[in-house]
């Protein structure tokens, strides 16, 4: 149930001492509940802030062509494409999926889409019957994305082992980024282990993280990405509402504290990781 107030957007919060990247989020989509605002303005907002490049993701065939057209629009902007692990079985039952992966592989040669994802696996929202399609199509984009010689972003929902199993069995390839990250330090542990790079979003934040925040303790900073996942996912003290690209810095700082480290220091490594990652804007 929606809480009063909680289409409201959230005040912008203090700016960073140094710039970083959003590493993952979703532009094109809007809540039902939030106001609208306009594409500029929300580059703009997040730029004030500290946050001045940002990895668009379209994971479906709409949205990736979208995400196609609009990152040569705004030099701050980047792109990654591909079929949603929850939108893999569907096209399996429409009998289209090879055909809306040959799109995605044609959308993903253009100079400004670094990733191919969000893709992998997730056994909350699709049951048993549509694990067949889901890994089939996390392993075709995992053989993409090396294909390609681009960034790897995964969607992992309640399959961790299945994850980190097709990843072995197939090969990850050379950047491979666990977005939202939702293990714990011993998956943690393993990601870093095999050279995978971990994400995190606003969850990190919430009271309820600890078994998160103990993750995040353990992985090197040189392993670490940030995003908002937006326009979800809102970091405390806003969850439950709009979330965008302007609010990343309540997670960066966030993080800085977990890790007892400084905030301009964090964000120094998470910005030059993320270019390490996906190249210059």
């Amino acid at each position: 149930m929606t809480q009063a107030g909680s289409a409201q957007r959230p005040p912008a919060p203090d700016r960073l001492p140094v710039a970083v990247v959003d590493n993952h989020c979703h532009l094109d989509v809007q809540r039902d509940d939030a106001p609208f605002v306009g594409l500029q303005d929300v580059l703009a907002e997040a730029a004030a802030v500290g946050v001045d490049r940002i990895v668009q993701i379209g994971c479906d065939i709409e949205s990736a062509r979208w995400t196609h057209g609009i990152v040569d629009e705004h030099r701050s902007l980047l792109g990654g494409v591909a079929v949603h692990p929850n939108e893999a079985p569907r096209h399996a039952v429409a009998g289209d999926l090879d055909a809306v992966l040959e799109e995605i592989a044609s959308l993903a040669t253009h100079p400004r889409i670094r990733v191919i994802g969000e893709t992998g696996l997730d056994y909350y929202r699709t049951g048993p019957d549509g694990v067949p399609a889901q890994q089939e199509s996390f392993r075709r984009h995992i053989a993409l994305a090396k294909e390609l010689d681009l960034v790897l972003q995964i969607h992992d929902r309640d399959a961790h082992d299945d994850v980190l199993r097709i990843l072995a069995e197939e090969g990850a390839p050379a950047r491979t980024v666990m977005h939202c990250f939702s293990g714990d330090m011993e998956m943690a542990r393993e990601c870093v282990r095999r050279g995978y790079y971990l994400s995190f979003a606003g969850t990190v934040t919430f009271r309820s993280a600890r078994d998160l925040r103990n993750a995040l303790a353990v992985t090197p900073v040189e392993h670490l990405l940030v995003e908002t996942d937006a326009p979800y996912l809102t970091p405390t003290p806003h969850r439950g509402r709009p979330n965008a690209p302007y609010l990343l810095p309540l997670t960066v700082r966030a993080m800085a504290e977990t890790l007892s480290t400084s905030v301009p220091e964090l964000c120094e490594a998470l910005s030059a990781t993320s270019e390490t990652v996906y190249g210059p804007w």
